[in-house]
């Protein structure tokens, strides 16, 4: 394998089920590291056992709870950027999903859908009836399932660089994740990305079985528009402007949901409950630790509704 094919892998590893880690907000290369971003000491943690697995989990501050869904090759600590703001006024419930972090990838297949009914199983067990989800990536396809499959379990939803069906990617970026293998777990030792795992892992020899099960992850098609319209509770998308998905899908996706047909109305009175965030100089490599997504997802998770007025506006710029 070529060193450029070898990269052209892993990055687009990293574009669907995206890299561990931030730095500045003004970085042009992909952020793949934690190292100077560091989780606070949570409230409680554990291993939790679902349908054969033990999951990690940690709880963070006091408040509405809210569960946080990381993408893939990363773990629950790639949100340290936003956890401080996250969680002023909320209970923040962080999740190693399956085969990542301090969760062992264990013997049962890797679907969206089994990891979509352990969230709603992790939920219950923690002493919640229902909870507000944030997902990216991964993390937002898991979101997803878990609240088609279990909408009393989800009050908002937050599906952050997620769509709905295989086809929302670029077109050259299929043929880059299809060749995803173990085979490329040897090129991967001086990354942040192995080394970040192994640091963690309960089985860090597993680095190269965890590599083959993504690869047959991201070589199945998917197409779940069938399931969008089973999304009742508000909803909220969010993208960078340079995001790994194609911008039609997304607009796509926001009008299936009801969102973007028609004029909001002078009184706002045809606005939808559906939110679509499109920010600005964002990649799918670094929306997830912007400040830009707390200050979209925040309002939207606290059911704020209520624009502000000229007036209080000019008066916050005084």
């Amino acid at each position: 394998m070529s060193r450029s094919m070898f990269f052209a892998i892993i990055a687009s590893a990293v574009a669907l089920l995206a890299a561990p880690g931030a730095t500045t907000a003004e970085e042009t290369k992909p952020a793949m590291t934690t190292e100077t971003n560091t989780m606070p000491k949570p409230e409680k943690s554990g291993l939790l056992p679902v349908d054969g697995l033990d999951y990690y989990y940690a709880v963070y501050g006091k408040g509405e709870p809210l569960l946080l869904l990381h993408g893939g090759l990363g773990t629950s600590d790639m949100f340290a950027p936003l956890l401080p703001k996250l969680a002023e006024n909320r209970t923040i419930i962080a999740v190693d999903l399956q085969g990542h972090g301090r969760t062992a990838l264990g013997e049962r297949p890797f679907t969206l859908e089994a990891m979509g009914d352990d969230m709603a199983a992790i939920v219950k067990a923690l002493g919640y009836d229902h909870v507000d989800v944030m997902g990216y990536s991964l993390g937002g396809g898991v979101a997803f399932r878990m609240a088609v499959q279990h909408p009393e379990a989800v009050r908002r939803l937050v599906l952050v660089s997620t769509g709905y069906a295989a086809d929302g990617f670029y077109a050259e970026m299929r043929g880059q994740q299809a060749q995803v293998s173990a085979a490329t777990a040897d090129f991967m030792k001086d990354t942040p990305m192995y080394k970040s795992y192994v640091a963690v892992a309960p089985r860090p020899q597993d680095f190269p079985k965890l590599l083959d099960t993504l690869g047959n992850f991201m070589r199945n098609d998917y197409d779940y528009s069938a399931d969008v319209a089973k999304l009742k509770m508000p909803v909220m998308l969010a993208y960078g402007d340079g995001d790994m998905y194609r911008p039609e899908h997304e607009i796509k996706f926001y009008q299936m949901l009801g969102g973007g047909l028609k004029d909001a109305g002078w009184m706002r009175e045809n606005l939808s409950q559906n939110r679509l965030a499109i920010l600005p100089n964002r990649t799918h490599y670094d929306v997830f630790f912007a400040p830009e997504l707390t200050a979209a997802a925040l309002p939207f998770l606290n059911g704020e509704t209520r624009v502000k007025s000229w007036d209080e506006v000019v008066s916050e710029t005084k």
